[in-house]
């Protein structure tokens, strides 16, 4: 038993989403609205969705940060369960598609929760260490560029608590990983990601094979 596997073709994918989340109605604007975009596959599901909203309330997140904000379906999924006082530092570098989502974060009541900082993310982490903001967030959810994981993750390390959380997404890269002849520079940043946190003393971690998988990452 503890060998078996369920394979998720698109009819249990679909009862999945069914039965597995509680989508708003903001949330389901936003997936068609970015639907029609020719990258809308950089969005994430609604079971990452649920998944990441589950990890930030499970733990009482209050301070959060995103790396690679996209049309906003993460963010939206994050802040929402955020108190009224809460705060998600949301990074990118594209207003085109971060407008997107701005008017499903009014329509679900989260947009004041919400900072939307239009610049490479590692100058917006860089500044929030600057600030004196090392070990107060909670908890970071990245999905951005591959080539620049390991820098992401190393900021985000400093910024986040004792016992916080780090998602990172795409760390399966649809089975690339284990394709030695893949020498792309996203497909060999991931690999070796993957490789430097498996011996990362800093930290507890498991990856969870939910859409094209997310490393679950505990700081010690």
């Amino acid at each position: 038993m503890a060998k078996r596997r369920t394979e998720i073709g698109d009819d249990l994918y679909h009862y999945m989403i069914e039965f597995g989340t509680r989508e708003s109605d903001a949330a389901r604007g936003l997936r068609a609205a970015t639907a029609p975009l020719a990258e809308a596959r950089m969005q994430i599901s609604p079971l990452q969705g649920a998944f990441l909203s589950m990890i930030a309330a499970s733990i009482g997140a209050k301070r959060c940060i995103e790396v690679g904000v996209f049309t906003g379906y993460s963010a939206l999924a994050v802040a929402r369960v955020l108190p009224e006082d809460g705060l998600l530092v949301a990074c990118d570098i594209s207003d085109e598609w971060t407008s997107v989502g701005v008017p499903y974060w009014d329509q679900a009541g989260v947009a004041e929760r919400i900072d939307l900082r239009l610049a490479p993310a590692t100058e917006t982490l860089r500044a929030l260490l600057d600030d004196g903001q090392a070990g107060t967030f909670d908890f970071a959810f990245i999905d951005a560029d591959k080539e620049n994981y390991e820098a992401y993750y190393e900021l985000c390390l400093q910024l986040i608590r004792v016992g916080g959380l780090i998602a990172v997404d795409n760390v399966l890269w649809g089975g690339d990983v284990l394709d030695p002849t893949d020498t792309s520079q996203s497909t060999v940043s991931i690999v070796a990601f993957n490789e430097a946190r498996r011996d990362d003393q800093r930290i507890d971690l498991s990856i969870v094979p939910i859409g094209d998988g997310v490393s679950l990452l505990r700081k010690r």
